[in-house]
């Protein structure tokens, strides 16, 4: 198994003594060392590896170590470069450090004093990458369970569970707002690359014209405007997972180029011949049918059988009407920080029931966000829906409560208490919902 919190260091030495003592002394669990004698052959580690640290020796049979400052630092995302030099050289390396080199040691140097560099070293990588991820971090977090106790849902909580400690690609698919951006992020963090990013991108608010940069990333000059150099998804998501949301936006030439990336794990920048290699894990999603599509000539077949190696398909809300009352608790709980707490009233419940849910569990998401402004006295009425729910015909108050709601939230909270062997705590969890939530419906279940 991989170890995804490794540091990655490339020593490029011509002294096969050096390189040997470093490989042995430096190298462990944690960090990983691998060697070039040359220029030429730490170019070609490098096309098949992200390193975090290059220790690269300032003279070198074939290259100028200040040369290749540059090249490594073009080629190679947020590497911190240290330089061993000899006491002759040590103003060159200090000239190097004005350029972007993270620091040097001068020739003979410790052990300790390379592995402290180094450690320090990454730790400003790790910075760096930080900054960089909180740029393209979203305003909205979606949760880490996936709330309900229908079947559907216990299916898809058995799928989540069998899939995600594995590496291969996962296709989610349902209706716009069935809470699929909730099951990847459910498959990221059971999974084996938890600690490390998880890049969330909707194919359909790119620019066809700058896709392909936005997911490889671009060489400076390689189109107008292209004033630097830049990075793609790819590189940002590397050692976690990018979750590619309405993959079937994705222009034809670039699922070309996407198809080639997960059939060789290789790619190239645009405007740039060298290839590279990044560690990712891939999670589609889309509400469009894509075997539909491939029949259309809208999505690449060879594209589309890639991807679909795991298939979670989410029901829509109608389809499981019986997860309602856990959503709207989840809903009333999480959405209610920083104000008084609120209830349903059962006249509301009633219409969210038999309400068709067009907008899947978003909607209900922003229906019960509003009634939680709009409530009064911590209670949630008919007054305070949308017009398309506050104007249904339903039954009179004196008609209520409704039975059946009360019945529908046993049975399921029933179930997942055996599911769970009767462990109130998990048995929450699992429905997401509070522990004081389920004590308080067995309680009124007479259960307690």
């Amino acid at each position: 198994m991989l170890n995804y919190n490794s540091i990655q260091i490339l020593l490029v030495d011509d002294e096969v003594s050096i390189r040997r003592l470093v490989e042995k002394e430096i190298g462990d669990a944690r960090r990983i060392v691998s060697t070039a004698g040359s220029a030429a052959q730490a170019f070609d580690l490098i096309r098949r590896r992200v390193f975090d640290v290059i220790v690269l020796d300032i003279r070198l049979p074939d290259a100028d170590g200040m040369e290749l400052l540059d090249q490594f630092r073009e080629a190679v995302p947020d590497v911190a470069v240290i330089f061993i030099t000899g006491h002759g050289n040590i103003d060159g390396a200090v000239e190097a450090m004005k350029r972007g080199a993270y620091d040097y040691i001068a020739k003979p140097f410790s052990l300790d004093r390379l592995e402290l560099v180094i450690e320090k070293a990454y730790q400003r990588v790790c910075l760096q990458r930080e900054n960089r991820l909180l740029r393209h971090a979203q305003s909205y977090q979606p949760p880490s369970l996936f709330v309900g106790g229908s079947p559907a849902v216990q299916q898809i909580h058995f799928l989540i569970e069998k899939v995600a400690p594995t590496d291969v690609p996962v296709l989610i698919t349902g209706e716009s707002g069935s809470g699929k951006d909730v099951v990847a992020n459910a498959v990221h963090l059971r999974s084996k690359r938890a600690e490390q990013p998880l890049i969330i991108k909707d194919c359909g608010t790119l620019q066809k014209e700058l896709v392909r940069s936005e997911l490889f990333g671009h060489c400076k000059g390689a189109f107008t405007g292209a004033v630097r150099s830049q990075e793609g998804l790819l590189t940002l998501a590397h050692r976690g997972t990018l979750f590619l949301d309405e993959i079937g936006e994705l222009p034809a030439d670039v699922q070309a180029s996407l198809l080639r990336f997960l059939e060789t794990r290789t790619y190239r920048r645009v405007g740039e011949q060298q290839e590279r290699a990044v560690d990712v894990r891939f999670l589609f999603a889309t509400h469009r049918n894509l075997e539909h599509e491939v029949k259309c000539g809208r999505f690449h077949e060879a594209l589309f059988h890639r991807i679909n190696v795991f298939h979670i398909e989410l029901p829509p809300l109608r389809r499981r009407k019986e997860d309602i009352p856990l959503l709207v608790e989840y809903f009333l709980r999480t959405l209610a920080a920083g104000r008084s707490p609120a209830q349903v009233s059962k006249a509301v419940m009633q219409r969210l029931m038999s309400y068709d849910w067009p907008g899947n569990i978003r909607e209900l998401r922003n229906v019960i966000e509003r009634g939680i402004i709009l409530c009064e006295n911590g209670l949630i009425t008919p007054k305070s829906l949308p017009h398309n729910l506050s104007d249904q015909s339903s039954q009179s108050p004196g008609d209520e409560p409704p039975l059946l709601l009360s019945l529908v939230e046993k049975r399921h909270i029933l179930r997942v208490l055996e599911m769970a062997a009767g462990n109130r705590s998990q048995a929450a969890d699992m429905l997401g919902i509070s522990r004081k939530t389920i004590y308080r419906k067995l309680k009124e279940f007479g259960l307690e």
